[in-house]
């Protein structure tokens, strides 16, 4: 399997498990590091990122 299609695997795998994670955050206390686990997911999701995951439509 090429480099770029399993290390997408384990960035949707590991988006998963931040989102079951950051359900499990509810006290006050852990805020900051579910908002700081969101920064990070949101970066995954990137278009920028998804691209260097070669995620990214190609155009000819």
């Amino acid at each position: 399997m090429p480099f770029k299609r399993l290390f997408s695997l384990y960035t949707d795998r590991a988006l998963v498990l931040l989102e079951e994670y950051c359900k499990k955050l509810r006290k006050p206390e852990e805020q900051q590091l579910k908002k700081a686990i969101r920064k990070v997911m949101g970066i995954f999701k990137s278009s920028l990122f998804q691209a260097l995951l070669g995620k990214w439509p190609k155009f000819h």
